[in-house]
């Protein structure tokens, strides 16, 4: 199934898929935050770090499945499989949205 997302959601899922981490600057505010198993990260530094650090430690795809949307809210269900513990999971990506940026994502 296709959904349509926004763009920065969309360039999001890409690099989660594989695509250049670099990418990410496009999709994120500076000052963006993420929140992942219990960590919060901060800025475009740590947030390429953060998925530097994932796409090395495991192999995964991230498939969007469903989307809500409630004011700048975005809340896209994800079906996300690879070789870690718990696979396949499906994972509800939050984000707010701050003009074409994301400003913020929670990931649980």
């Amino acid at each position: 199934m296709t959904l349509s997302l926004p763009d920065p959601v969309s360039t999001y899922f890409e690099v989660s898929n594989g695509s250049d981490i670099a990418r990410l600057t496009r999709c994120f505010a500076p000052d963006a935050v993420v929140v992942d198993e219990g960590r919060t990260y901060r800025g475009h530094d740590a947030i390429q770090s953060w998925q530097r650090e994932a796409q090395k430690k495991f192999q995964y795809t991230v498939e969007p499945v469903s989307i809500s949307r409630d004011g700048y809210r975005l809340t896209v269900t994800a079906q996300v499989a690879g070789n870690f513990p718990g696979s396949p999971a499906r994972l509800d990506h939050v984000f707010v949205l701050a003009g074409d940026r994301i400003a913020s994502l929670e990931i649980g």
